[in-house]
């Protein structure tokens, strides 16, 4: 007579990965008038030696005057991430920061970090101040005012403003090497990794909502009326 143990099994939990936390610094809104401006531009730059194109070329061009009007209000009424209070406040302290780099008495000791803020702050002011002379000598351009030496003048800051963007392009990659982190991901994603407490509270998805109908709507009414 054989009798037969049950032994009892022996499984093996799997590890449950914990998701990466991250946090919000920057909302749709924010997000939106960024690429509906990268967009305006890009393709005004594209479409401006096709006379055919002629129509969206300007179109496009006062979409970043426009798009410009409520980066303003936005800088103003905006969450605090992006109003103009802190991007002058980066701009003011480059009288410090050449102060510390003629202090430091090696590489390691230069503010490097503080150099780049300040180099980005004045990449974006940049990108907003370059729509009035390149929109604005559009203008006169499509209308038929100032000659030859308008055209040239349209021209050169339509140059100027692709090389701001190019500047403005390498230098997100380098930060992003020199601190090891995307620093693109932010106007993608909107969130960064690491723990700690969103620095943006509400995703103003209204406001983007807004932003998206306005331009769709002023597309639609310049090139079909």
């Amino acid at each position: 007579m054989s009798t037969t143990l049950n032994q009892p099994s022996i499984s093996v939990a799997t590890p449950i990965k914990s998701p990466v936390s991250t946090r919000r610094v920057s909302d749709v809104a924010t997000r939106t008038f960024h690429w509906l401006f990268a967009f305006s531009f890009l393709g005004a730059y594209l479409t401006a030696d096709f006379e055919r194109l002629r129509g969206v070329h300007v179109a496009l061009g006062y979409t970043m005057l426009g798009l410009l009007g409520f980066r303003i209000v936005w800088g103003v009424v905006g969450p605090k991430h992006v109003r103009f209070k802190l991007l002058f406040g980066k701009l003011s302290g480059g009288r410090t920061w050449l102060n510390d780099v003629r202090k430091a008495d090696s590489i390691q000791a230069m503010p490097w970090r503080q150099g780049q803020n300040l180099l980005m702050a004045i990449a974006v002011l940049s990108l907003l101040v370059l729509v009035l002379p390149l929109v604005g000598s559009g203008y006169l351009v499509n209308n038929d005012l100032g000659g030859k030496f308008i055209e040239n003048a349209h021209e050169f800051f339509g140059e100027l403003y692709l090389w701001t963007v190019i500047s403005h392009i390498a230098l997100i990659a380098l930060i992003s090497v020199l601190r090891l982190r995307n620093m693109a991901s932010p106007m993608l994603t909107g969130r960064v990794p690491g723990p700690g407490p969103d620095l943006v509270k509400t995703d103003q998805r209204v406001w983007a909502a807004m932003l998206m109908l306005g331009c769709a709507a002023w597309w639609v009414w310049s090139l079909f009326r």
